[in-house]
């Protein structure tokens, strides 16, 4: 067995997952909505499943869909890209990120990673003979500065693993920071994969800021998107890519050797969904902001620290304000199993030197369910 797999343990979502559902808990562990998502872009899909076609579609994707995402992000990122040769279709992000770092990685090259990160990230680095160097995030801010990237590139940096909005924290990399990211790969060489799934999922005006419209990052740049994300209908697993040409070419050989393809039907929905009007994904964002408001108010006058969400389903209160002996972990299994609600530590999401004192919750659920999961935390900080 691969000793990087086999070494793995079960996720914290599957356990506190299963603990939910043990305890007939409210979930906001999970980052997923428990809407089915928007009915015309799922209508469509039906539509093409039954009337369209179902065998082999191309191996870099339909190209209605290719060109609804060039057009896409001319209009909402002002990116050029050419369809023909700079956008991919893919089974998901996950697989996007997995054929990426494959294809770029070669043995013994160092990737730079922000922690706390998404779980896959690690594993499919090591899987593909990266050497992981982990930059350590803290709250409230989670800043990047210029010292902690300073420490984590060398001349064998190879690339950078980037995920902005971030999951699990809630937290929009400003424009400077991203810039710290960009100044350093020029100096050294070196790539960035950005994992921008969450980008049409950011809130208070702000605007998404791809990586690639950054200056001289167009070239460096593999931009990663998901319309499982954009649509809230996560179990689509519907990823697209973006690179220049001679990335994507090698992007396509790892893809065409993963998944080779995605179901046509699927793809011909997103492309669909991509013309919606800009009203869509005003209110869209407008809803899960409502949402967010609902669940920060809520715990805020529970007592609980709630901690600045600017994007993702995501937002954390940190235990430190409440008491620094507090353990995000252990505080999580008291609340599925004595309080019955579900939520996840955020120290799960380090690999190493872990902040422990910080919880997420997911609020991309409808009234009633936050409601419920409100009421049930009314006594959650007695005896802490």
């Amino acid at each position: 067995m691969n000793p990087i797999y086999a070494a793995l343990p079960t996720t914290v979502f599957e356990v506190m997952s299963g603990l939910a559902r043990h305890h007939q808990a409210v979930n906001l562990g999970q980052g997923f909505p428990d809407d089915p998502g928007p009915l015309d872009v799922r209508q469509k899909a039906a539509d093409a499943v039954v009337n369209g076609w179902n065998q082999y579609p191309p191996m870099m994707g339909l190209m209605e869909l290719r060109q609804a995402a060039a057009d896409h992000y001319r209009h909402w990122q002002g990116l050029e890209l050419d369809p023909e040769t700079e956008i991919m279709v893919t089974s998901g992000a996950t697989e996007a990120l997995a054929g990426a770092l494959m294809a770029l990685i070669e043995p013994g090259d160092e990737v730079v990673l922000f922690q706390p990160l998404y779980d896959a990230y690690l594993p499919l680095v090591q899987r593909a003979g990266g050497i992981p160097r982990l930059v350590r995030l803290e709250p409230p801010s989670w800043r990047i500065t210029e010292e902690k990237l300073a420490a984590a590139f060398s001349p064998r940096t190879k690339l950078v693993l980037f995920n902005n909005p971030q999951n699990p924290t809630g937290i929009v990399h400003s424009r400077e920071e991203m810039q710290l990211i960009a100044d350093f790969c020029a100096r050294y060489d070196s790539l960035v994969v950005s994992d921008e799934v969450w980008e049409h999922i950011i809130f208070d005006g702000r605007r998404h800021l791809s990586m690639m419209s950054l200056p001289g990052m167009r070239a460096r740049t593999v931009k990663i998107s998901s319309a499982g994300k954009i649509f809230g209908m996560t179990g689509w697993k519907v990823g697209i890519v973006m690179a220049q040409p001679e990335l994507m070419k090698v992007l396509g050989k790892a893809h065409q050797f993963l998944t080779f393809t995605t179901p046509p039907n699927l793809q011909s929905a997103v492309a669909y969904g991509l013309t919606k009007d800009d009203a869509y994904f005003e209110d869209m964002r407008a809803g899960l902001q409502r949402s967010r408001d609902r669940l920060a108010k809520g715990l805020s006058d529970l007592g609980f620290p709630v901690l600045p969400s600017a994007g993702t389903y995501f937002l954390s209160v940190d235990l430190a304000a409440i008491d620094p002996k507090l353990d995000d972990e252990a505080f999580c299994l008291n609340l599925v199993k004595n309080h019955g609600v579900a939520a996840i530590p955020v120290s799960a999401f380090y690999a190493q030197d872990a902040v422990r004192s910080v919880v997420r919750f997911c609020f991309a659920k409808q009234d009633a369910t936050l409601d419920a999961a409100l009421e049930r935390l009314a006594g959650a900080l007695r005896n802490v």
